[in-house]
């Protein structure tokens, strides 16, 4: 994996994970804004964990 796209990669993983947890405290755990953020953010975890393992 080359170093830029890692670190764009690790870059949105940080962000989306601050936006989630933002939302969670403005919100509440369950919500529907949250739960898509959880899943923006595996995915973007998975793509992460994939490019590790090439």
């Amino acid at each position: 994996m080359d170093m830029t796209c890692k670190d764009g990669l690790l870059t949105q993983i940080e962000e989306y994970r601050n936006y989630m947890i933002t939302l969670a405290n403005e919100t509440s755990l369950s919500s529907s804004q949250v739960l898509k953020a959880s899943i923006k953010l595996d995915g973007l975890l998975n793509e992460y964990e994939k490019h590790l393992s090439m």
